[in-house]
């Protein structure tokens, strides 16, 4: 599979859309492709809810499919809240075209006004031709409240019109997606400046290509992360998971994809689990059971005559402390010192009895003797 795209193929894709670009084109002037092409379709776009806004002044970005050229994957690039780089520009997303046979992604760009988009319908006011989330106006920016979520924050300059939103799900234009073609006035927005992506949307497409979850191997279509309040931000409030999405297969055509070994490069290695000391024989027997609830039963109460029925003793010498451990042999076992009992008295303390006295006392032996 070739994922780069030459110029060249650039710039017939763009024409086969009927944008008009120079033979050496400008990025600032006309909407050309980052140079990536694919050998089969994105998948289509999830189903999501647009957090709110988190201040006045922002501006909505739809979320969209990016490549990933090392794990030859799609991945799911979420919508997001965005400041624009300057006053007065609305932003024209990105879309994926087919041309000769491969799928070619062209940028988006910030623009007074908005250009061609492939006719995908994205939502929340970029319904496939325009924007109908908001305009400019004496430099404030007036929003849309059918379409912008609006939340809690106070905004004076809105306004309500209904728009009709014909919800198709396909991400790209060509044979089976969008088959639009460009406007006049698309065509005149493709020759003006242009700005590209600011630093925040480009954090936002870092931070989603880390996101395992947010493969299209993985979640087959469905994202884990499909929208976020600020760019950059991937955890805690405001971020929205895909609600549904058509399941995405993979033609069996397309080279392997390879998010594990990516991901795991990118992911921190997991700390590993402290190891604890051997708990006792006696408790492993009596909290066996409880061990598989997650909980520690109590253990029974214990008398010298049911540890005596049991056969239990004194713990086994592997377990008692170092200073405890005995020899296993009792030769081995070394002898304590004579002091450490008390010696008796000598028998030279005791007055020794006089010989005429030993004479006249018969021995007990003698005596007890029968005659």
């Amino acid at each position: 599979m070739r994922n780069l795209v030459s110029t060249a193929a650039t710039m017939a894709l763009l024409l086969g859309a009927g944008v008009a670009v120079s033979a050496a084109p400008n990025a600032s002037h006309a909407q050309i492709g980052i140079g990536i092409s694919v050998n089969f379709a994105p998948p289509a776009l999830p189903v999501y809810v647009q957090p709110p806004i988190p201040a006045v002044g922002y501006i909505w970005t739809p979320g969209f499919w990016s490549w990933d050229a090392g794990a030859q994957d799609y991945y799911w690039v979420p919508g997001t809240w965005v400041q624009p780089p300057t006053v007065g520009v609305l932003w024209t997303p990105g879309y994926w075209g087919w041309n000769n046979g491969v799928y070619a992604f062209n940028q988006g760009y910030w623009g007074p006004t908005i250009g061609f988009y492939g006719g995908i319908n994205y939502g929340f006011g970029y319904t496939g031709i325009g924007y109908a989330g908001g305009y400019w106006q004496g430099g404030q920016l007036f929003y849309n409240t059918s379409v912008n979520n609006i939340g809690g924050v106070r905004i004076t300059n809105v306004y309500n019109r209904t728009v009709i939103n014909n919800v198709t799900n396909v991400s790209f234009n060509g044979p089976g997606g969008a088959r639009a073609r460009p406007t006049a006035a698309e065509l005149a927005a493709a020759r003006e400046r242009h700005i590209p992506p600011t630093a925040d949307q480009q954090r936002q497409v870092q931070v989603a290509r880390t996101i395992p979850a947010n493969h299209a191997s993985i979640n087959h279509g469905k994202p884990v992360v499909a929208a976020t309040a600020r760019p950059g931000v991937v955890k805690g409030p405001g971020v929205v998971p895909a609600r549904s999405a058509p399941v995405f297969n993979r033609p069996a055509n397309a080279a392997p994809a390879k998010v594990g070994p990516a991901a795991a490069a990118r992911t921190p290695p997991a700390r590993p689990a402290a190891v604890k000391p051997a708990a006792r024989p006696e408790a492993n027997a009596d909290r066996a059971g409880a061990s598989e609830r997650g909980t520690m039963a109590p253990a029974p109460t214990r008398t010298p005559e049911t540890r005596k029925a049991a056969g239990e003793g004194m713990r086994p010498a592997a377990e008692r402390p170092a200073r405890e451990a005995a020899p296993a042999s009792a030769a081995a076992r070394p002898a304590r010192p004579e002091t450490a009992r008390p010696a008796p008295r000598p028998a030279a303390a005791r007055p020794a009895p006089k010989p005429e006295d030993r004479a006249a006392k018969p021995k007990p032996e003698e005596k007890d003797r029968p005659q």
